[in-house]
């Protein structure tokens, strides 16, 4: 007897997005066909236990413009529709869905957050922001860091009067020689 992996599902007028939670995946296999029959078999486990869906879309969609991608953890699938509308639900099947299949609040958008024009008509969905360095409250400095940040500016000072004494054509004293008092042919 198969198992049913748990399954989560979003949508938007004109796709669906359902995710496959099934870690180590293998012998994948999808269908989809237009009048919305969904099947998704595959093993998983060091004992190759059997998973398996079927169910029956809420409507037709489009096969040719869906895509499925299988990661190590999940079995993404988006599903293009064939007609740019809400549905109601996932399911043809009316009544409460199967307690595998669950809602993906990550991906939902509502019906009516979709019509406002969010950032200018610009679409960051295919964005992953965690590889941008945005920094953020662990980032914060100490009260010891204020310190370093002091050094630090000395040292770029030191390296700014260097340089600038180098393009007049003169010669930088060592840090040791400009601080005594001494001239400089007698240190």
């Amino acid at each position: 007897m198969s198992r049913h992996p748990t399954t989560k599902w979003a949508q938007n007028s004109d796709c669906v997005y359902i995710t496959i939670e099934l870690p180590d995946a293998k012998d994948v296999k999808l269908t989809l066909q237009p009048e919305g029959r969904f099947c998704f078999s595959a093993t998983s486990g060091a004992e190759n236990i059997p998973y398996q869906l079927d169910f029956e879309l809420f409507d037709k969609v489009n096969v040719d413009e869906s895509k499925a991608a299988v990661g190590l953890r999940t079995i993404c699938y988006l599903i293009k529709k064939a007609e740019k509308k809400w549905w109601s639900r996932l399911l043809k099947q009316e009544g409460k869905p199967p307690v595998y299949l669950k809602v993906d609040w990550d991906k939902w958008i509502d019906e009516d957050d979709e019509k406002e024009d969010k950032f200018g008509g610009m679409n960051f969905d295919d964005m992953d922001f965690s590889k941008l360095d945005m920094g953020g409250a662990e980032d914060e400095l100490d009260d010891d860091d204020d310190d370093d940040l002091d050094d630090t500016a000395d040292k770029d000072e030191v390296n700014a009067d260097e340089e600038e004494t180098k393009a007049d054509g003169g010669k930088m004293e060592s840090a040791n020689a400009a601080s005594t008092s001494e001239p400089e042919g007698k240190a």
